[in-house]
C-alpha cells in the first residue's frame, strides 16, 4: 500500500483503490455499453503510463491492476445495469473523492488525480477511431474531464 493512504482510514484506502475501477466503469459505460476490453486497455495504458510517475503510484496501480477484471466485475455488481442510472451513481459516488484531497499528501493527491485523468483519456481512446484507437466518442467527452472531482492543487491553496 502506498506511503500516502496509510494517513487515511481502511475506508477511505478502500475508496481511493475503487476509484480508478469507477473510472475506468463511467468512461467505457459512457454510451450505455461496457465493453471489458476496453477498461482493460485503458489500465493497461494507464499503468504504463504510471511508469513515470512516482513510486506510490507505480504501486498503487500495480496493485488496482492485479485481478482486474475480478474486481470490476464485483464492482459493477453493485450499480444499476441501465448505463444512464449507473453513470449517475458512480459521478454521485466520485464526488466523495473531493473530500480526501486534504487527508492526503499534497504531491500524492496531485499524482493521484492526473492519473485519474490520464485514466479516463485511456479507456476513452481505447475505443472508436482507426483500429479502434484514439477516438473519443460524444458520449464519453461529458465525462472524460472527470468535471465531478476538483483538482487538488486548486483545493491546497
Amino acid at each position: 500500500m502506498a506511503m500516502s493512504l496509510n494517513r487515511l482510514s481502511e475506508e477511505d484506502q478502500e475508496f481511493l483503490m475503487k476509484a480508478p475501477i469507477l473510472v475506468a466503469i463511467l468512461i467505457a459505460g459512457a454510451d450505455g455499453n461496457i465493453d471489458r476490453n476496453e477498461i482493460t486497455e485503458g489500465i493497461k495504458q494507464a499503468k504504463r503510463s504510471q511508469k513515470s510517475s512516482s513510486t506510490e503510484m507505480m504501486q498503487l496501480y500495480d496493485e488496482i491492476s492485479t485481478d482486474f477484471e475480478d474486481k470490476l466485475k464485483i464492482v459493477l455488481q453493485a450499480y444499476p445495469a441501465k448505463g444512464h442510472l449507473r453513470n449517475e451513481a458512480i459521478n454521485n459516488e466520485l464526488v466523495s473523492i473531493n473530500d480526501l484531497w486534504p487527508k492526503l499528501d499534497p504531491d500524492f493527491a496531485k499524482l493521484y488525480y492526473q492519473s485519474m485523468k490520464d485514466l479516463a483519456l485511456s479507456v476513452a481512446q481505447s475505443s472508436g477511431g482507426i483500429l479502434g484507437m484514439n477516438s473519443i466518442g460524444s458520449d464519453e467527452a461529458k465525462y472524460i474531464n472527470l468535471p465531478m472531482i476538483k483538482d487538488p492543487s486548486v483545493n491546497a491553496q
